[in-house]
């Protein structure tokens, strides 16, 4: 890790069927080497994990531009441009807002697909199916069982492990935004586009997992040639063995110093070359 780099405020957007719980290591680790960390929750998750999973009505309707909207206003309100990094469906905010000319460098992990993504795999439909389908979860948040949870976030660790987990950070998810993503190709609007010619934006990193059923590495490499017109920088880094949990689980730290030398090493040059 470089130490010796001016230190940057790093934004980080959780992902669908968590808290920014999930990134209390990146948070530390990142602090731990000067940076300011910011991780701000959704609309809705501000309140204690028990309190989350008790209570869904403040997050049921909750959809992917509202999402957007909200870390806009926070991250406009800073004192300086930061470094924005998310997880998950944080990963395809951290793409919209960046596509709206924030952040000085980003970092997309494991991240839902944006808008023209076509023939999602098998295994990102079985985890999504848990709101996808019924059309009534439109409207309702859903939470993943135990075996949902393992297949989706855990399914390179043992079950015990993956209790441990889901009972760490799991939590309801909104099922409005896994409809807007899943139906984007569909919607000549859809809350998901981005402007993947936008050769203004920051420059941004998609960081994929090689064994993940969420969001598996070729949907994210599938992103990464969607933006092969622009001429801002884009670039995509695979793990080998890793699962959608790649801000929590075993090599984390991997993941944490790759991504944070990336991006401050971004952060200071153009976004266009």
């Amino acid at each position: 890790m470089n130490t010796t780099a001016a230190p940057h405020t790093v934004v980080l957007i959780h992902g669908l069927w968590v808290t920014p719980l999930s990134w209390e290591k990146f948070v530390e680790r990142f602090e731990s080497r000067g940076h300011r960390v910011l991780a701000p929750a959704w609309p809705g998750f501000d309140r204690d994990i028990e309190e989350v999973r008790r209570d869904t009505t403040p997050y049921d309707h909750l959809g992917v531009t509202e999402i957007a909207d909200h870390y806009d206003a926070i991250i406009r309100g800073l004192d300086a441009p930061p470094i924005i990094m998310g997880h998950s469906f944080g990963g395809l905010i951290t793409q919209l807002v960046v596509d709206r000319g924030l952040g000085t460098a980003a970092v997309a992990i494991d991240a839902a697909p944006i808008k023209g993504i076509l023939g999602l795999p098998y295994s990102s439909l079985k985890v999504a199916s848990v709101a996808l389908r019924n059309p009534a979860n439109r409207h309702k948040s859903q939470a993943l069982t135990p075996e949902q949870f393992r297949y989706g976030f855990a399914n390179t660790t043992t079950a015990e492990e993956s209790e441990a987990r889901r009972q760490r950070y799991a939590v309801p998810g909104p099922g409005r935004t896994l409809f807007q993503a899943g139906l984007a190709n569909f919607n000549p609007h859809a809350a998901t586009k981005v402007n993947v010619k936008n050769n203004d934006r920051a420059p941004l990193l998609l960081i994929a997992g090689e064994k993940d059923h969420v969001v598996p590495a070729s949907t994210v490499r599938a992103a990464f040639k969607l933006y092969r017109h622009s001429t801002a920088v884009t670039e995509y880094k695979e793990f080998a063995g890793r699962s959608h949990f790649l801000v929590g689980e075993p090599g984390w730290e991997e993941v944490a110093d790759y991504a944070l030398d990336w991006a401050v090493a971004h952060a200071a040059t153009p976004a266009a070359v």
